[in-house]
């Protein structure tokens, strides 16, 4: 699939994300809108910090949601400079949708691309495929399979266990109906060990709950004790029973508690969880039942047991904000990417930990 791309613009709102945070306010800037061709539709993006300072986002980009005509795109900000690159198709399927990438770039160096190819007309009909990049995402190998089973999806962003080993979430979706999700969808996860790479990546236990769940986001608390946060199964129809799910595991993911409803709303869309340097978690949701408004962060100071401190990052009644993705770079700053304007922009939020504090 190719596109004439034209030259990419972006609107800045405040400083630029590669500038100095000034008292840790958040700083916004409109990445790729409408005005750059590759498709209307630029919706789930995720972001990673690479080894060399760069920034490297990857979204989804086609006519639309269920088009066939959709692929991963790719794009990088440099370190220090202002302006991202012209995106690139870095994953495509000339019969299939290919889309929802998940990037991220492991201790070693090595750069992993993920994302879903859906067979059928709906999600249902999904398997993951992944690729990998040795020189920080500038070439990319051949695609291979994570996940052969239908209906199976990833979402997040993988994390670094204290044994070493790589911990990735994702989820298997059921029916037909592309405004439903099953109760019996559930999360689960995938494990990788570095040191043993021909063993490749291997199935963990799921996160079963009533209503359903997927989209896992985990963080380690202590040596093989995890918490997981999830995106409630279901409808889109405004609701006043719809919360995000938690599960707990104490061998390392290998097996989880039964998803329980949290305290915090949630509408049917993703969520993700980080844990700070400091030790802080933070959550990053939508907080009502039934829209993409506001994007909150909410953070917990004593290790998931409260979350005082709730603050909203975006809350214009009129736009949405999906499929936020959190990260927290090597000069401890916070960033976060997210989509709006009904999945048509992409856009990146950077902030400090003192401003969410309230310091």
């Amino acid at each position: 699939m190719s596109h004439p791309l034209a030259k990419t613009f972006i609107i800045v709102l405040g400083l630029c994300a590669s500038s100095p945070a000034v008292a840790g306010e958040p700083q916004f800037t409109r990445i790729f809108g409408p005005e750059v061709p590759t498709g209307p539709y630029k919706h789930p993006a995720c972001m990673t910090e690479l080894a060399n300072g760069d920034l490297y986002l990857v979204y989804y980009g086609g006519s639309g949601e269920y088009g066939i005509d959709t692929s991963v795109y790719g794009s990088r900000l440099k370190k220090g400079e202002a302006r991202w690159s012209t995106p690139k198709v870095v994953a495509h399927d000339p019969f299939r949708s290919a889309g929802n990438g998940v990037v991220w770039q492991s201790p070693d160096g090595l750069v992993w691309l993920f994302y879903n190819v859906r067979y059928g007309e709906t999600w249902s009909t999904t398997r993951v495929q992944f690729k990998v990049s040795y020189d920080n995402g500038e070439t990319w190998s051949d695609s291979s399979m994570l996940l052969d089973e239908e209906g199976s999806m990833v979402r997040g962003r993988p994390i670094v266990l204290a044994n070493g080993n790589y911990l990735l979430g994702v989820y298997h979706e059921t029916g037909s109906d592309p405004e439903f999700t099953a109760a019996d969808t559930y999360s689960f996860f995938m494990s990788f060990n570095p040191k043993q790479k021909e063993k490749g990546w291997t199935r963990l236990g799921g996160i079963r709950s009533p209503k359903g769940n997927l989209q896992p986001a985990a963080v380690e608390m202590e040596p093989g004790h995890l918490i997981a946060y999830c995106r409630r199964a279901g409808d889109y129809d405004p609701k006043t029973i719809g919360y995000i799910v938690r599960a707990e595991s104490f061998d390392g993911g290998k097996t989880w508690t039964e998803g329980k409803d949290t305290a915090f709303p949630n509408p049917n869309a993703a969520v993700d969880i980080i844990k700070l340097r400091s030790g802080n978690l933070v959550l990053i949701y939508n907080d009502c039942m039934h829209g993409r408004t506001p994007l909150t962060l909410a953070v917990s100071k004593d290790g998931d047991k409260t979350w005082p401190i709730k603050k909203n990052l975006l809350a214009d009644p009129k736009n949405d904000y999906g499929y936020p993705i959190i990260l927290q770079g090597a000069d401890d700053r916070i960033h976060v990417m997210y989509t709006s304007d009904k999945r048509g922009v992409v856009n990146h939020a950077v902030l400090g930990e003192d401003w969410l504090l309230g310091q």
